[in-house]
C-alpha cells in the first residue's frame, strides 16, 4: 500500500494571486483573495511526489459572493477607488468636499479586522460572529455600530457642540487612514470628533477594505423624525426665527450616510443591490446605535415593514413638514410643505469628479401622483404598526397634504389650503454679491402684491446662524419692514448684515438662515419665508512640480490665504494622499495678516502608481475648513 503524502510546505503564491484579486496594494507577503474568483497554490510534499491516479487531492471551498457587482467600471469605483468627494453645503450651494479613503495603506486591513474583533458581538459570542462574518447584512450591521462609540469603544466620538478643545474639529479632517490609525494605537479609544460625514467616509474605508461596494451619499434638506409620524415640525416666533424643538425633530440641511452593494436573501425578491447603512448615531435600531442596510428601492416604493429601519430612512427622504407659530403660549398651525426633504441625493460619479444625482432612486418626482401614493402607503404601513403594538408611541393620523411648489408663496391663515384660497402677497429673498467670508451679506426682500387691492404689510427679518443638522442658534441681526403695495405693484426692500455682525456668531457649518414673517394689517394672513446661506472660502491651490513618477522625488506647491480683512492666528496647514504621502503632512504656519497670499513647497516620493489625489485642509483661530485638491496620475518607474 502506498505511503500517504505528507505537506511539507504550502506556496500560497501571494504576490500572484493578490495581483490577479486587486489586492496587491494592500499586501504582497500575505494572501488576500476575493470571493468568487479562482487563486492558484501550490504544495510541496516531505515523503515523495503527488502520483496522478493514485494520489487524490480534495478541496473544500465554499465562496458565494453576495456583494457581487457585475460592472467592472463600478467595481472600480465603489472598491477600488481610493479617493473620492462628500457634498456639503446646502441645496443652493453644492461643495465637494475631498476625501482620503485610503483602504490599501499600510496596517488598515489589520485595523478593520480588529474592529471586527472589538464588536459587542465577538465580544458577547465570538464562534458564532465568526461564523456569520459571510453575510454582508450581518457584517455591515456590525461595521455601522462599530464606527461610532455609543454602545461600545467604536472609532469615533460625535460632538455637534461647537466645542472641540479636547479633540479635532470634525470639519479639519480630509482622510479616513489618520482616524483609523489613531484609533489603533490608542488602543481602541474612539477618536474625537466626527459628525456625519466623517462617520459615512470611516464607514466606506472600512466596507471597501472588506471588498463590500460602499458609496457615500449627500442627503439635502434631511429629515429627522424622531417620532416616526413622517412629519417634521418647524417652530417660529412671530420675527420668524426658527425656534429649538421640543419633539427634537430636525432638517439637517445635509446628512451624509452609505449606501452597501449586496444581495438580500432575508427580503422579498427585487430588493437586493444598494442598501442604505448609516453609521450616525441618531436612533437605536435592536438596541444598538446603528441604521441599516434598509433596501433603497424599499424606501422608493413605501415598503417601510421591511428590514432593517426603513420607516427612518423614509422619513430622511420623504417626510412632510409642518410650520408652527408660537405666540402667546399658543401653537398655531402655519403650513404643510410636501416636498422641502430630501433634495439633490448626491454621489460622486464613476469615472469622473463629477456629482452624480441620485434623488430618483430613492422616491418619485415630489408633486406627482405616485410621491403621494407612496408616501399614504408608508404612512398606513407604519399606522399598522403600531396599531399592533410593535412600536412606540401614539397612534399616526393621516396627513393632509398640501399641493405645494418648492418656490410658490404660501397663504397660511389655515392649516390647509383649500381651493378657494388665493394667495396674495408673495415674499422671497434674493442675494445681490456671492456669500463671501469676510464680506457684507447684500440681499433684498422682493414683496409683490398679486391683487387688485392695496396691502400695508408688516414683515419682521431675522438672521441666525444654524448648524448642518438643523439646530439654531441664537439670532444676530433682526429688522422689520413696513411695506405698502399699490395694486399688481412689486417692491424691494434692502437688507445688510456686515461682517462684524455675524463673524462672532458663525458655527464652523458658516449656515445662515435669514427668515421673514410677514402679516397684513387687515388681515389675518401670514405668509413665512426663508433663505439658507452658505458663506463660501477662497480653496487652496495644489500645483505639482514636474513630473509624478514611482520612488522619484516630487515637488508639491500648495497656495492658500487668509480670506479676512483681519489677522489669524493657529494656522495649521494638512496635506495628505494615498501612495503619495507615507503619513498625514502638518505644517504650522503660524499668524496669517489680513488678506495674505503665500505658498509653500512640500517634497514626497510617491509609492505606488496610478491616478491619486491630494487633500489638503487649513485652519485658523478664526475657520477650519479651508480645502483643496488635486488629481495626480503617477507613472511606473522607468
Amino acid at each position: 500500500m502506498a505511503q500517504g503524502l505528507e505537506v511539507a510546505l504550502t506556496d500560497l503564491q501571494s504576490s500572484r494571486n493578490n495581483v490577479r484579486h486587486h489586492t496587491e496594494e494592500i499586501a504582497v507577503d500575505h494572501l488576500l483573495v476575493r470571493r468568487g474568483q479562482a487563486f492558484n497554490l501550490t504544495l510541496y510534499f516531505r515523503n515523495r511526489g503527488f502520483q496522478p491516479g493514485l494520489d487524490n487531492i480534495i478541496f473544500v471551498v465554499e465562496t458565494e459572493d453576495a456583494v457581487y457587482l457585475d460592472s467592472e467600471p463600478q467595481r472600480q469605483e465603489y472598491v477600488m477607488n481610493d479617493y473620492g468627494f462628500i457634498y456639503q453645503g446646502s441645496k443652493n450651494w453644492i461643495r465637494p468636499c475631498p476625501w482620503n479613503y485610503g483602504q490599501f495603506e499600510e496596517k488598515i486591513i489589520d485595523i478593520c479586522l480588529k474592529l471586527l474583533d472589538k464588536s459587542l458581538h465577538f465580544q458577547t459570542d465570538s464562534a458564532t460572529d465568526c461564523a456569520l462574518r459571510g453575510s454582508p447584512v450581518y457584517i455591515s450591521r456590525v461595521v455601522c455600530a462599530m464606527i461610532n462609540s455609543n454602545d461600545d469603544n467604536g472609532v469615533l466620538n460625535g460632538n455637534w457642540s461647537e466645542n472641540y478643545t479636547d479633540g479635532a474639529n470634525p470639519a479639519e479632517w480630509t482622510g479616513s487612514v489618520a482616524i483609523l490609525k489613531q484609533w489603533y494605537a490608542t488602543g481602541c479609544q474612539p477618536v474625537r470628533y466626527g459628525q456625519c460625514w466623517v462617520f459615512a467616509a470611516v464607514m466606506c474605508t472600512v466596507m471597501r477594505c472588506l471588498g463590500i461596494p460602499t458609496r457615500v451619499i449627500t442627503n439635502f434638506d434631511s429629515g429627522h423624525d424622531t417620532d416616526g409620524n413622517l412629519i417634521i415640525d418647524e417652530y417660529y416666533d412671530n420675527t420668524g426665527r426658527i425656534l429649538g424643538n421640543k419633539k427634537k425633530d430636525t432638517i439637517w440641511n445635509f446628512h451624509v450616510w452609505n449606501e452597501c452593494w449586496m444581495a438580500r436573501k432575508d427580503l422579498p425578491p427585487g430588493y437586493g443591490g444598494w442598501q442604505v447603512l448609516d453609521a450616525t448615531p441618531q436612533e437605536m435600531s435592536n438596541g444598538v446605535y446603528c441604521c441599516g442596510p434598509a433596501s433603497v428601492r424599499a424606501v422608493k416604493e413605501g415598503e417601510v415593514d421591511l428590514n432593517y429601519d426603513t420607516p427612518f430612512v423614509f422619513s430622511m427622504v420623504n417626510a412632510d413638514c409642518m410650520s408652527w407659530l408660537v405666540q402667546g403660549g399658543k401653537e398655531q398651525k402655519l403650513h404643510q410643505d410636501t416636498s422641502s426633504v430630501g433634495n439633490f441625493i448626491s454621489t460622486k460619479s464613476i469615472r469622473s469628479d463629477e456629482r452624480d444625482d441620485i434623488t430618483e432612486n430613492y422616491k418619485y418626482e415630489e408633486g406627482s401622483l405616485q410621491e403621494r401614493q407612496v408616501f399614504l402607503k408608508a404612512l398606513q404601513k407604519l399606522k399598522a404598526r403600531r396599531f399592533h403594538g410593535s412600536q412606540r408611541g401614539a397612534e399616526l393620523q393621516p396627513s393632509r397634504p398640501t399641493p405645494l411648489s418648492q418656490d410658490s408663496p404660501r397663504s397660511l391663515h389655515t392649516p390647509s389650503l383649500r381651493p378657494s384660497d388665493v394667495v396674495q402677497v408673495s415674499l422671497k429673498f434674493k442675494l445681490l454679491d456671492p456669500p463671501n467670508m469676510g464680506q457684507d451679506i447684500c440681499f433684498v426682500l422682493l414683496a409683490l402684491n398679486m391683487s387688485s387691492q392695496f396691502k400695508d404689510l408688516k414683515v419682521n427679518l431675522s438672521a441666525q446662524s444654524l448648524l448642518h443638522d438643523g439646530s439654531p442658534l441664537s439670532p444676530f441681526w433682526q429688522d422689520i419692514a413696513f411695506i405698502t403695495l399699490s395694486p399688481k405693484e412689486a417692491k424691494t426692500y434692502p437688507c445688510n448684515i456686515s461682517y462684524s455682525q455675524y463673524s462672532q456668531y458663525l458655527s464652523t457649518d458658516k449656515l445662515i438662515r435669514i427668515s421673514a414673517l410677514g402679516e397684513e394689517k387687515s388681515s389675518p394672513e401670514k405668509i413665512l419665508v426663508n433663505k439658507i446661506i452658505t458663506l463660501s472660502y477662497p480653496s487652496i491651490t495644489i500645483n505639482v512640480l514636474g513630473a509624478a513618477v514611482v520612488n522619484q522625488p516630487l515637488s508639491i506647491q500648495v497656495i492658500f490665504s487668509n480670506p479676512l480683512s483681519e489677522q489669524v492666528e493657529d494656522c495649521v496647514l494638512t496635506v495628505e494622499g494615498s501612495g503619495l504621502f507615507k503619513k498625514q503632512q502638518k505644517v504650522f504656519l503660524g499668524v496669517l495678516k489680513p488678506q495674505h497670499r503665500a505658498s509653500i513647497i512640500l517634497e514626497t516620493v510617491p509609492f505606488k502608481s496610478g491616478q491619486r489625489q491630494i487633500q489638503a485642509n487649513m485652519r485658523s483661530n478664526k475657520f477650519k475648513d479651508i480645502k483643496g485638491y488635486r488629481n495626480v496620475y503617477v507613472d511606473f518607474a522607468l
